[in-house]
């Protein structure tokens, strides 16, 4: 017996948020499930700190560049990604990732719902103005231990 299956495109605008200078926008959440997927944009210079998960991450970089750093059994291991390219983070392993370029770097990254909502919940709606103070740092850190990140520095 064939099952009618219903398919709802939906256009509805990104929800965006700001974390530690990324500007990260949800652009699909599946109700009851893990998959979310966000597209993060990197200032030039910039990056997200050493930290772990205890879910595996997929990044693929639409446009610039990005440079992945991974703790693995074998070492520290770095990888210099292009447009197109994609990359399994595997869990609960320490990994990071920066903008070696001196364009925005942007890149999708399917995350399971603990990491979707800490971006919820430490997320802000509008960019820092300013660079991040100890104690907003502190703040980031600490919701993400709450939703099962830990970060090695920040």
């Amino acid at each position: 017996m064939s099952e009618k299956i219903d398919i709802q495109l939906q256009k509805a605008p990104a929800r965006t948020f700001f974390i530690l200078g990324d500007r990260i926008e949800r652009r699909a959440r599946l109700e009851g499930n893990w998959l979310n997927i966000f597209d993060i944009t990197v200032p030039a210079g910039h990056g997200t700190p050493a930290h772990s998960q205890a879910s595996p991450e997929v990044f693929r970089v639409l446009e610039g560049q990005l440079k992945v750093w991974l703790m693995t059994d074998v070492g520290e291991e770095e990888f210099e990604l292009g447009v197109g390219d994609i990359i399994t983070i595997p869990a609960r392993v320490t990994h990071a990732y920066s903008n070696p370029g001196s364009e925005p770097t942007v890149f999708s990254a399917l995350v399971d719902k603990d990491v979707a909502d800490f971006i919820q919940s430490a997320g802000t709606s509008n960019p820092p103005e300013a660079d991040l103070t100890q104690e907003a740092v502190a703040q980031i850190v600490a919701d993400a231990s709450a939703h099962g990140i830990v970060y090695l520095a920040a």
